[in-house]
């Protein structure tokens, strides 16, 4: 089995990536945990609840008053742990939030492979992104 860990840390990521979880539980191949930073707690909450979901594993980052180096830097100290140890063979992260961009570069510093879902040319010109 592939383990892959799926990064949701705000409500307009779990929107889009509750379908993804769902995919991918269904199959027998991949080992999934979901991760949420807790980024956007409250609305997330509801997002989850909506597509009677849950996270396997709540980062439960947020703080009052901390600025974005300060989550950035929980982010990739977090997920340089459950890199360490569930050894994926994948992140997921979805968007452009902190948490995307913390989870996904941890990934990348710890040489896993990230998937970027939602990355593209939407415009399809090169000259014109």
């Amino acid at each position: 089995m592939t383990p892959v860990l799926l990064v949701i840390g705000t409500r307009p990521e779990a929107i889009k990536m509750l379908p993804v979880v769902r995919a991918l539980r269904a199959l027998p191949e991949v080992d999934l945990k979901v991760v949420t930073t807790g980024q956007h707690r409250q609305m997330l909450d509801q997002v989850f609840a909506v597509f009677g979901e849950q996270a396997d594993i709540d980062l439960d980052l947020m703080t009052p008053g901390q600025t974005l180096s300060d989550i950035t830097a929980r982010v990739m100290r977090e997920m340089d742990g459950l890199i360490a140890s569930y050894r994926p063979g994948l992140v997921l992260v979805h968007g452009d939030t902190t948490s995307a961009m913390a989870a996904g570069l941890s990934a990348f510093y710890n040489r896993v492979p990230v998937g970027h879902v939602e990355a593209g040319l939407r415009s399809h010109d090169m000259m014109r992104p």
